[in-house]
């Protein structure tokens, strides 16, 4: 499959953004083989190492950048947003955003369920990709990756966001301790959370959450792609699912976002 064919879900607010290249990429298209099967891009993984390294040359390819240009984190579900003036090549620093305004440098997160972010601030030609699971997305991965652009002269007001495919509302359910860490640390979010299955059961809504946290920084057009990842097998990783199957480990999609060169 030419590098330019790989399958994308793609956000129309976005892709109407003029000179940037964005991609949520799907498990398809890639070289990796049973449980990775096929564009995984997760170096922690337990796949080949030499797969993992081809998918990512795929990806690079079809924004047509180098692999060295693929710029992504040691993700560690943080707050931690690092600006990136170049090609990282093989350093992973530890954050889960990356910032640029540089032409021809991607930006890129990885999820398994988690809700990837891409965000561009079309005057000021800033591009940034966060990685939001509820750890990220409740402590301020989002403001963090907001702040970050605003320090190379980017305005909220201006930004355009999208999040990716991920864990679905009605595919998370967590405890009621899940619940009340919300309702500590983020009064009036329990509007996020439905009932489960039992009493001790909540259904979670994560796109909801960061968008709501893309709308608190700031950014008003904003938009989920509306894909879930555990329920769409044939195209997205999902560590809920790999849990549920008990199957040991599971691929990391990549979604990014990169101002063209």
């Amino acid at each position: 499959m030419p590098h330019s064919a790989l399958p994308t879900v793609q956000s129309p607010l976005l892709a109407a953004v003029p000179g940037v290249r964005h991609a949520f990429f799907t498990r398809r298209g890639g070289v990796s083989q049973g449980l990775y099967d096929s564009l995984n891009v997760g170096r922690g993984s337990q796949d080949e190492p030499a797969d993992v390294i081809e998918n990512r040359a795929r990806c690079a390819g079809w924004f047509g950048v180098a692999p060295e240009d693929l710029n992504t984190c040691y993700q560690i579900h943080s707050t931690l947003a690092i600006h990136a003036d170049g090609s990282w090549g093989d350093v992973r620093p530890e954050g889960d955003a990356v910032v640029t305004k540089t032409p021809g440098v991607v930006c890129g997160a990885l999820s398994a369920d988690c809700a990837p972010v891409l965000i561009v601030d079309p005057e000021a030609r800033i591009v940034a990709a966060a990685h939001a699971g509820w750890r990220g997305a409740l402590d301020g991965v989002v403001q963090a990756a907001v702040d970050a652009m605003v320090e190379l002269g980017g305005v909220p007001e201006r930004m355009i966001a999208a999040v990716g495919p991920c864990i679905g509302p009605d595919s998370y359910e967590v405890g009621l301790e899940f619940l009340h860490r919300f309702e500590a640390d983020s009064p009036g979010s329990t509007h996020f959370f439905r009932p489960g299955v039992s009493d001790d059961k909540r259904l979670f809504d994560l796109p909801a959450f960061v968008l709501d946290r893309l709308r608190t920084a700031g950014i008003e057009q904003r938009e989920w792609v509306g894909r879930d990842t555990r329920i769409e097998e044939a195209l997205f990783f999902s560590n809920r699912r790999a849990v549920l199957n008990g199957e040991g480990d599971y691929g990391r999609l990549l979604s990014a976002i990169a101002l063209e060169a």
